[in-house]
Parts: structure tokens; C-alpha cells; sequence
């Protein structure tokens, strides 16, 4: 720490120096530099008096959809039935994927460092940073519409999310349990079965309620690229600028979410 004396000469404790000082004040000025063209950018392809005319038109929408039209729940009971089928079985195949990917990914579990590991991490990279939403385009053009892709999507999304906090788990399991199965002879495939599965079947399980939790908001605005579920008919309702519809959908879409959050947090609670 830095010590200075001031015209009395009594000693003065700085947390920085002069140079570091500058140093920090010059590191603002280039953030608030970048904030103000950035902005700017911004500021210039956007249109303004839309923005300052939507409360009105907010005002004017939320007028025109209320109240929801409760007669068209029935025409949601199977959307909304293929939104959870969605969700789940995506998340079943994104686990039955995850896991050897989890395993080949893991510094400790993996039977090669220089060619298996980085492969596994590419496949854990590349799946999680494209959205649900930009998978379920690609599929729909590939596969068709329908659930299937919907179903898909999720599962891709999903392997990178659930292999990247299952490979953290595996790398942090005690390796004493590890080495006292080893002296008794056993094979990899003993070891990994009798030492390591025991110890990241609690993270394996909440890893999975979580993902399923957050794909049954990310399937809910699938059907809005064509890959089914009741993103479907938002889009068919927005469409026809059906608001009272619009307003039932998005009341059931928040009933479904807040349903599958409650369970998600009942599980974990089971779990832990």
C-alpha cells in the first residue's frame, strides 16, 4: 500500500498511487466512452415517437384483451398438453445424451485429454450457445412443423447446459473413494459404476429437474417458428390480433410456468 507524506509531514496510507490512480480513472473514461457510442448507435435506428407512444398503445391492447375469452380454453387442453410432453421428453433425451458427453468432458473421467476432452467440450459449447428458439427454425425447415422438431430443439439446447454442470460435478467427487475401489482390483467400468456414480447422482438429479423447469418456459414460445405446443396458438391468435385470446394463452402459459416451478421445487427440496 502506497504511503505518501502531506505538508505537516504526517504519513498518509492510499490504497493506490498516483500512477494506478490515473490508471483506474482512464479505465472510466474508456467504459463511459464506449457506453455513449453504443448508445448513440442505438439512439440513431431507433425511432422514437413509437416509444414514446407505447404506453398508450400498451394501455389501448391491454383494453381490448381484457377480459380473457374463457370459452376458448378448451381449444389450449392439447397445446398446452404437447408443451409439457415437449419439455419432458426433450429433457429425457437431453440427459440420456449429456451423460457420456458429461463423462468424455470431465478432466478425470476422461480416457483422452488431447483428442476425446476438447470434442466433448466443443459438443458442450456449441449446443448452448445457439437458443431453443434459433434450433427449432433450423429443424422445422429440416424435419418439418410439428412437435418433433419442438421436441428436438429442447433436447439439443439442453445437452450443452446439463453435460457442463454434470462434468463440474464428476471433477469435483473425492478422489479417496476413487482410490480405495482401485486397490481392490476393480475395473474402470467397477470404479466408475461403485465410485463415482454414487457421489453425482444428487447433482445428476437436480441438474435434471432444473433443466426441465426451464424447458417448459423455453418450449412454451416454440410454437412461434412452427415446431408445436401453445406458442402455436399465440401466434395464430396474434395473427388475427385475437387479444382476449392472446390474454387466455398468456394466463395459461403462466399458470403452466408457475405449476412446473412449484414441483421443480418440491423435487429439489426431496433431493437435498
Amino acid at each position: 500500500m502506497p504511503v505518501s507524506e502531506n505538508s505537516s509531514g504526517v504519513k498518509v496510507w492510499q490504497i493506490r498511487d498516483r500512477n494506478q490512480t490515473l490508471v483506474r480513472w482512464f479505465g472510466y473514461l474508456i467504459a463511459v466512452a464506449v457506453f455513449m457510442y453504443c448508445w448513440k448507435q442505438i439512439s440513431d435506428a431507433t425511432t422514437w415517437y413509437f416509444v414514446w407512444d407505447a404506453p398508450r398503445i400498451a394501455a389501448d391492447i391491454g383494453s381490448r384483451a381484457m377480459p380473457p375469452r374463457w370459452e376458448y380454453i378448451g381449444e389450449l387442453w392439447g397445446p398446452i398438453w404437447d408443451t409439457l410432453n415437449i419439455a419432458t421428453l426433450g429433457t429425457v433425451l437431453a440427459l440420456i445424451m449429456a451423460v457420456p458427453v458429461a463423462f468424455l468432458a470431465a478432466s478425470n473421467t476422461t480416457p483422452s485429454k488431447i483428442f476425446v476432452r476438447p470434442i466433448a467440450l466443443f459438443i458442450i459449447v456449441s449446443t448452448r450457445s445457439i437458443n431453443s428458439l434459433i434450433w427449432a427454425l433450423l429443424l422445422v425447415s429440416i424435419i418439418g412443423p410439428g412437435v418433433a422438431a419442438g421436441l428436438v430443439a429442447i433436447a439439443i439446447r439442453s445437452v450443452g447446459f446439463c453435460a457442463k454442470l454434470l462434468y463440474e460435478a464428476i471433477e469435483e467427487i473425492d478422489t479417496k473413494q476413487i482410490e480405495a475401489i482401485t486397490a481392490t482390483g476393480a475395473s474402470r467400468w467397477q470404479v466408475m459404476v461403485y465410485g463415482i456414480v454414487p457421489q453425482i447422482l444428487p447433482s445428476f438429479a437436480g441438474i435434471s429437474v432444473f433443466r426441465w423447469d426451464i424447458n417448459i418456459r423455453e418450449s412454451t414460445v416454440l410454437g412461434l417458428v412452427g415446431a408445436g405446443g401453445i406458442g402455436l396458438q399465440l401466434q395464430s391468435s396474434l395473427n388475427v390480433l385475437a387479444w382476449p385470446q392472446v390474454a387466455l394463452i398468456l394466463l395459461v402459459i403462466l399458470v403452466a410456468v408457475v405449476i412446473g416451478e412449484w414441483v421443480s421445487a418440491k423435487v429439489r427440496g426431496a433431493i437435498i
